[in-house]
């Protein structure tokens, strides 16, 4: 699912990654850790298209996600494969306030080139009825709980069905009951949905139940386990 070869990072005059390489497979849930600035969440924003790495020609710096190799597109390329292929979940749920959590959860597909409202809503309705939200369809943010906003960006990022989720400390403001409800249903919507997730934490519970976990130090995978 995910192959990359190479990556550098460097910001100035300071190298942040220092040619990583990994393989993720499909379906399988891995997460980063590592002390803070070790590269965890570079590495998750190139990954997800939302970065480039450095100088990727000189370098010979590739990323494929599902046998096509981003590196090289376009701005406007990668904007269209990222709405197609990849979800993104971060430690502030990132809602939007003037918006219905339903209406939150639509904007992704919105902007998709394949939008069908009728197909979407009711995928969307799916969601929130598995991530145990229907009652907060219509409540705008500031009326949900932390667990419960969490939980409708979880619903946007999958809204798209993308092939993969990336999660930046998805439970870093939430409590301990919250974070463990969350880390469970990551799994059952692999199990359902198929899809595969790279999650940066620094929850060690998160992270001895996932698939794999890769420990970064100074810019490098230097551990796999």
């Amino acid at each position: 699912m995910i192959r990359a070869k190479n990556i550098h990072k460097f910001y100035g005059d300071l190298q942040v990654l220092k040619g990583v390489d990994l393989r993720i497979r499909p379906s399988e849930i891995v997460s980063i850790v590592g002390e803070s600035g070790a590269g965890k969440s570079t590495l998750l924003q190139i990954l997800g298209t939302l970065d480039k790495p450095t100088d990727p020609g000189h370098y010979d710096t590739s990323i494929y996600i599902d046998e096509k190799n981003f590196v090289e597109m376009s701005d406007a390329q990668l904007s269209q494969f990222r709405n197609r292929n990849i979800g993104f979940i971060f430690q502030s749920h990132q809602l939007l306030p003037e918006f219905t959590a339903l209406e939150n959860v639509l904007l992704p597909a919105r902007i998709s080139r394949n939008f069908d409202k009728e197909e979407t809503l009711a995928k969307a309705q799916d969601l929130f009825g598995d991530l145990n939200i229907a009652h907060r369809l219509q409540h705008k943010p500031k009326e949900l709980s932390g667990g419960e906003a969490q939980r409708v960006a979880v619903a946007r990022a999958l809204i798209n069905s993308p092939k993969i989720i990336y999660a930046d400390e998805p439970t870093g403001n939430l409590d301990s009951k919250n974070a463990e409800s969350l880390h469970e249903l990551f799994f059952n919507l692999r199990d359902k949905y198929k899809q595969t997730f790279v999650i940066v934490t620094h929850n060690p519970n998160l992270a001895e139940q996932t698939d794999r976990k890769l420990t970064m130090v100074d810019g490098q995978i230097v551990d796999e386990s």
